[in-house]
């Protein structure tokens, strides 16, 4: 008995759905106006299966929202204006799609059937029960035409970072009866939506550093000639004619500054290392005191303002000169001079033992006398200059600006101009380690796109370990979370910015608030 039941019910459900399908084109029901006010066309007028109830529903309320690692979209699905027949099943589907198109994620399906059709579906689910997809359906409504009628939507989805700007899409399959496709179409609702989180990052400039009392020192070495086993300075002898003019040229220079005042001059001396340690420390001995008598006499220089140094055997200058020379046994020679460190005399017999003569006698002749030689340094101290001054010295001594000046001239000039990026440039040669040149440097860097120069310059000037952070300090470690965050390296950014932070740098403050924002997306 109940195969005659469901044979006859399937039978007259064919009988009314080709009876509407003969019917449609000669039928004028319309879909009521859509929310934009335009007129829809009937369904009678869309030609083969391309039936769409879209246009006619509307979508309203609508909010997406990040919650955690989860999205949820809430809206309200308003049928009011759609007129659906009796045997279609509209399936409706809000899709997410990424903002390029490529990746998609569905939410829950909402169904919507024809009077005819969800009496249909009522049936055979009482019957079988074998309808997994309305069954998997966030709910299935039966659409009561000409009536005010609306669904309350929401759905959930796994978070990706692919959604980022993306685009809510809805779309529609439209079926007849024996679950025959009628159309299928598509219509984005929002776009984009789950706007990509874009940081504002802080930084800030660090004052240079202040220097009431300008110090300053030149160092040179004067490559003096002395004979063999003699301290006195022979003016004629080899180069060392042009060697004390340079000497007396370069303390002129200072001297003849109006604005400095020298403060000492302190010489240095050194000899060859044949014959004993002791004998040749006495020798660089009266080698400095010689040189001081003639920097005194020569240079019109008070000689209560000249000190002087003996050093001895210059070993480490004679390793440097080996490693540049061409001297065939020179890797053993500098394994004995690394060796017998604190012995040289021992380190001298040693060296003897490992040469021949004549390759001793090419030492001699080739290194050693520049081995003999003095160093002088001039200190002196330079006054501040006015603006002006400034200005002139950049160019003539810019070793005698301080830091805080060399900024005065470079903002007086404005930042986009030569005279701007020079000054700058004379900042770093002079003082490269300054926090506050440092900082720009990274800043310049950052504004460039070059956040990887800028971790090699800060990485190991300032850490985030350290608990005593100077206020220069946390700025730089700021300046080096920006670098790290716009790197990628979001941990690391994180620890410099919470150790900033900890000083009270308002900056690092907004900046780890900033990053948190960004690492939730991720």
């Amino acid at each position: 008995m109940r195969k005659y039941i469901i044979i006859l019910f399937l039978c007259s459900s064919v009988c009314v759905c080709q009876a509407e399908a003969a019917s449609i084109s000669g039928r004028a029901a319309q879909n009521a106006p859509a929310e934009n006010g335009m007129e829809q066309d009937s369904l009678a007028d869309r030609p083969g299966k391309d039936i769409s109830y879209l246009d006619a529903i509307r979508f309203e309320d609508r909010n997406i929202a990040k919650d955690g690692r989860t999205v949820c979209l809430s809206m309200d699905i308003i049928l009011d204006s759609t007129k659906i027949r009796t045997q279609h099943t509209v399936s409706l589907t809000p899709v997410m799609v990424s903002a390029d198109g490529r990746m998609e994620q569905p939410f829950g399906t909402v169904i919507v059937d024809g009077r005819t059709r969800h009496k249909v579906f009522l049936r055979r689910d009482r019957l079988d029960g074998t309808q997994p997809q309305r069954d998997s359906a966030l709910a299935i409504i039966q659409r009561k035409n000409r009536t005010e009628q609306e669904y309350v939507y929401v759905s959930e989805i796994p978070y990706s970072s692919w959604m980022l700007d993306g685009s809510i899409r809805i779309d529609e399959c439209v079926k007849g009866c024996a679950d025959c496709g009628e159309g299928e179409s598509r219509k984005v609702l929002e776009d984009p939506v789950l706007p990509k989180f874009i940081p504002q990052w802080k930084t800030g400039r660090i004052e240079p550093e202040p220097e009431p009392i300008k110090r300053r020192e030149e160092s040179r070495i004067a490559r003096l000639q002395f004979k063999w086993d003699r301290a006195d300075i022979i003016p004629w002898w080899k180069d060392n004619r042009a060697v004390l003019d340079t000497v007396t040229a370069s303390i002129a220079l200072v001297k003849e500054k109006d604005y400095v005042e020298i403060t000492g001059i302190y010489v240095g001396g050194y000899a060859s290392p044949e014959g004993t340690w002791e004998y040749n420390r006495k020798l660089s001995q009266r080698r400095v005191g010689s040189f001081m008598e003639y920097i005194s006499g020569h240079n019109d220089i008070d000689a209560g303002l000249i000190q002087g140094e003996w050093y001895g055997e210059d070993w480490a200058g004679f390793r440097e000169a080996l490693e540049k020379s061409s001297f065939p046994k020179k890797d053993k020679v500098i394994e004995i001079i690394d060796t017998y460190t604190e012995d040289r005399n021992q380190c001298e017999r040693m060296m003897l033992k490992a040469i021949t003569r004549q390759e001793y006698v090419w030492l001699l002749r080739n290194i050693y006398p520049y081995l003999r030689h003095c160093t002088y340094r001039v200190e002196y101290m330079v006054k501040n200059f006015d603006l002006e001054e400034a200005r002139r010295t950049i160019y003539d001594r810019p070793q005698d600006l301080n830091l805080n000046e060399i900024y005065k001239v470079a903002g007086s000039y404005g930042k986009d101009t030569e005279e701007y990026a020079y000054a700058m440039a004379v900042a770093a040669e002079y003082y490269p380690d300054s926090p506050a040149v440092l900082n720009d440097r990274a800043l310049q860097a950052l504004e460039t796109g070059d956040a990887a120069s800028v971790v090699g310059t800060l990485e190991g000037k300032v850490t985030a370990g350290d608990e005593s952070l100077t206020g220069k300090e946390a700025e730089l470690l700021n300046t080096l979370g920006v670098a790290y965050a716009r790197a990628g390296q979001y941990d690391r950014a994180r620890d410099a910015f919470e150790a900033a932070s900890a000083t009270g740098n308002d900056d690092a403050t907004h900046n780890l608030t900033q990053l948190l924002n960004v690492l939730d997306q991720l």
